[in-house]
């Protein structure tokens, strides 16, 4: 539908556009602005995306800008003088930015072509990702009158679409619902339990091995201990949540973006306009909030229209948490749009209908077919996932000092292809994208995608012309990066390869445990770490269970700690929080956990 997305903009329609995540969005709002020679305003709701956005568009010689808070004073100056002579194509500011009066008067002052709104699902109060400041949209039409908007959003049920075009006033505008099917991706919605949950992880995450995935955890002390439990394990991973130093949250992200680290773990912080395409796996480890959150962020897979898996590891306690949490609404609507949307989501993962049908019709679309044949109700489920439950339940815990984790498996289910000329040639391509995205400041798959990287490798074009023969390479990227690739050929012909990679670091736990020693406290450890004191916490407990680091009562205080321990003596060891209620407010569920830890190690 893209070509008639255009048509529509270029004739000066208002135009609404639900269209799946992957689906080609941007370039319906992109490629006008070109055809134009004007500047389209993009409103998106956050910095990191509309910088990507403008990276691409600049390794594409598209003049493009972003105008927000985190830039220096100039910057913004100069942003605005350069946008009143029409310097830009396309200019991206946030809704708060926009709300502005002196934003107002200084656009009105810009050559216009259209306001393009992305993630317009955050407009309606039925969505599930609603934010007020995006209501502040609906003065657009006042204060523009003869400019035309054009809303999209990727995730949008039939009551959310009316209040799109509702609240932004659109005038008769065309409207393009694309298909919800990605017809790519594998649905799997998998009951465990609390002890083959965590091996499932591991095993999913051995099974796409050298593969991008993203893991969904549903709170920031969930992600913390995920990743450190993945590293424990010998897989690089990545945290990103909403209470992260913006400094440390983006350069998490850059990591995962090059492949420096391949799997990152976040909470629902993560993931709006992430366009990575070469992803995987999508592991959700409970239960989400919603069809809709689910289905944008298993979308976030396979983007590039190859296979990919979004494997929900839910248990039954998730459905209790989303519960706790509803009732601790005050507002009544709000409330009750949250009950809708819960029993929705459980009737989705209890449901023995086609995964890919129920998503469908959830958003209003009613297929032809009742099977996909890519859910595990229609019997399409990965290996790992199928595997007996014996050879996924957890090793007993050995008293044993803490060792360097091994190097990541493949797992049986993807055996690791045999070394090839073409498998170097895709490493030592991989290693310069690496080198050449650093030094542009952007994502690697801006410089080149993988499916181009591949196609490159195949090809090993010797000239211009067989250069742009490749997909992905214009006239651009030829004149950016061409002298570079002929120059890696050349070099990988006379031996060159990828350099390995550096020697593992230290675990987790040996980085713990190793601050302690110098005498860091908890709180200096999570400083460190970029942890929450309660992580390191959890994580000192552990080892002290497992016999990997003696116990140290100054941890607690000699008070508390007899306070606490007579209280598990007579309540026993097994469950925290009967001991928080029987014990004074004073004393912490961290102090409850440690002493827990040191009583059930003396007590084996």
């Amino acid at each position: 539908m893209q070509e008639r997305i255009v048509e529509s903009l270029l004739g000066g329609s208002d135009v609404a556009v639900i269209m799946p995540t992957g689906g080609g969005k941007s370039l319906c709002y992109q490629l006008p602005a070109l055809a134009l020679g004007r500047t389209v305003v993009v409103i998106s709701p956050l910095i990191a995306l509309m910088q990507d956005q403008v990276a691409q568009l600049g390794d594409m010689g598209i003049p493009a800008a972003v105008l927000n808070s985190s830039q220096p004073s100039e910057e913004q100056r100069a942003v605005m003088r350069a946008a009143e002579q029409g310097a830009f194509r396309l200019l991206y500011l946030s809704p708060e930015r926009l709300a502005r009066a002196d934003t107002i008067g200084w656009l009105q002052r810009v050559p216009l072509a259209f306001f393009a709104i992305d993630e317009a699902h955050c407009i309606s109060e039925w969505g599930h990702e609603f934010r007020p400041e995006y209501r502040q949209l609906s003065s657009l039409r006042q204060n523009f009158p003869d400019k035309p908007i054009a809303a999209f959003t990727a995730s949008a049920t039939r009551r959310v679409r009316h209040d799109i075009l509702e609240q932004l006033q659109l005038r008769d505008p065309h409207k393009y619902i694309a298909s919800f099917h990605r017809a790519n991706l594998r649905y799997v919605a998998h009951q465990c339990d609390r002890d083959t949950h965590q091996p499932l992880l591991l095993a999913g995450l051995r099974a796409y091995a050298g593969e991008s995935a993203i893991v969904y955890a549903p709170t920031i002390k969930e992600v913390e201990r995920t990743v450190d439990d993945l590293a424990e394990r010998g897989i690089a991973a990545v945290a990103y949540h909403g209470q992260m130093e913006n400094s440390v949250r983006r350069r998490n992200q850059e990591r995962w973006m090059n492949d420096d680290a391949r799997v990152l773990v976040g909470t629902i912080a993560f993931g709006l306009g992430i366009n990575k395409p070469a992803v995987r796996a999508v592991i959700h480890t409970s239960m989400p909030k919603s069809i809709e959150q689910y289905y944008q962020e298993a979308g976030r897979a396979g983007r590039d229209g190859l296979p990919a898996d979004c494997v929900m590891l839910w248990q039954p306690k998730d459905a209790g948490l989303l519960a706790y949490f509803i009732d601790q609404l005050n507002d009544p609507n709000e409330k009750q749009r949250a009950w809708q949307r819960y029993h929705a989501v459980r009737g989705f993962v209890e449901s023995a209908r086609c995964r890919h049908l129920q998503i469908c019709t959830h958003f209003g679309q009613i297929p032809k077919w009742e099977r996909c044949g890519m859910c595990d109700v229609c019997g399409n489920v990965p290996e790992w996932v199928s595997a007996p439950v014996e050879a996924l339940a957890p090793r007993k815990i050995r008293k044993r000092k803490v060792q360097a984790a091994p190097v990541e498996q493949v797992s049986a289910s993807r055996p690791a292809a045999a070394p090839s000329p073409h498998r170097d040639l895709i490493d030592f391509f991989k290693q310069w994208r690496r080198q050449a995205a650093q030094r542009a400041g952007v994502p690697a798959y801006i410089v080149l995608s993988d499916a181009s990287l591949e196609e490159l490798c195949r090809k090993r074009p010797s000239n211009l012309r067989e250069l742009l023969g490749v997909s992905g390479i214009g006239e651009r990227k030829a004149e950016l990066y061409g002298g570079e690739i002929f120059a890696a050929f050349e070099a990988f012909r006379k031996g060159a390869r990828a350099a390995a990679k550096e020697a593992d670091r230290a675990t987790p736990a040996e980085e713990t445990m190793r601050l302690l020693a110098q005498g860091k406290s908890f709180e200096e450890i999570a400083q460190i770490r970029g942890r929450q004191a309660s992580t390191v916490v959890n994580m000192v407990a552990d080892l002290v269970e497992k016999g990997s680091l003696e116990y140290r009562v100054e941890w607690v205080g000699e008070a508390d700690h007899q306070v606490i321990e007579e209280a598990v003596r007579r309540l026993g060891a097994q469950w925290l929080k009967p001991l928080r209620e029987a014990l004074p407010a004073e004393i912490t569920y961290e102090q409850i956990r440690l002493v827990v830890a040191w009583v059930r190690v003396n007590s084996a």
